[in-house]
């Protein structure tokens, strides 16, 4: 794995002090399919495991497997439905609360059978090595409006955190961010609304890449609900507040 020191952190730009680009034949990333195949292979070469979810349960199932790792415990049951239902997909969270639960609300209780109460690990922010890293594509949302199928997630201890969304070589990644947008719209709620925890958005089509907080997606709510203030200013639903990497001498 490449470390890269990075000088500067902002909400437009990751500055490294140095990256060189892998040179790469013309001839790749021909189609999405092969751009998704090619991305995939190169994070499983660095470390994440590869696994294969179509389904929510098999989502839910995945979570509950890391999780225990994680906190080295084994949930009974009724331990795991109570801690499910109340702590991670507790209907009354929005986007607003789960990602507070991922950035200062990552220790959990949980009452167990026994009486006793147990702090559970969303993330281990102290051993960051701790924390297990898995990827995913093609996953399918058939919950919501539309049915709908993911490009790539990353999931962190089983909750997805990062989206990939991709566009063949050629195509605006702006398609790219529209359809993230659809997918707020019509099913990342959906079910038992996992995907509301994506706390980073990345769009790419091989040839360009550029990011976006979930803070972005969540302005885009409130500025559907407010349409005409929406309309006489620029908004963080605006794909200009996405942002490339860069390195110091601000080469993307």
């Amino acid at each position: 794995m490449n470390n890269f020191e990075i000088v500067a952190s902002s909400t437009e730009s990751t500055v490294v002090a140095e990256y060189t680009p892998e040179k790469r034949k013309s001839t790749d990333y021909q189609s999405e399919a092969a751009l998704e195949q090619d991305f995939i292979n190169r994070l499983v070469s660095q470390g994440y495991e590869y696994i294969t979810i179509k389904s929510e349960q098999d989502l839910i199932d995945n979570l509950r497997t890391q999780l225990e790792k994680l906190n080295n415990y084994t949930f009974f049951d009724k331990e795991w439905n109570d801690f499910y239902n109340s702590v991670i997909s507790n209907g009354n969270d929005g986007i607003v609360e789960k990602t507070r639960k991922i950035q200062e609300e990552y220790l959990q209780n949980i009452t167990l059978d026994n009486g006793y109460v147990k702090n559970i690990k969303l993330i281990d922010k102290t051993n960051i090595h701790n924390n297990h890293l898995q990827v995913i594509n093609q996953y399918e949302e058939d919950g919501g409006k539309h049915d709908t199928r993911y490009d790539v997630t990353i999931l962190v201890n089983g909750l997805p955190l990062v989206h990939i969304e991709l566009k063949k070589r050629g195509n605006a990644i702006r398609e790219a961010f529209n359809q993230i947008n659809r997918y707020q719209r019509d099913s990342f709620w959906a079910g038992s609304g996992l995907y509301q925890y994506v706390q980073l958005f990345v769009i790419s089509n091989g040839t360009h890449t550029k990011y976006y907080s979930n803070t972005t997606r969540f302005q885009h709510i409130k500025d559907n609900a407010e349409k005409n203030a929406a309309k006489k200013k620029k908004t963080s639903n605006s794909f200009e507040f996405t942002s490339y990497w860069a390195d110091e001498k601000n080469r993307t």
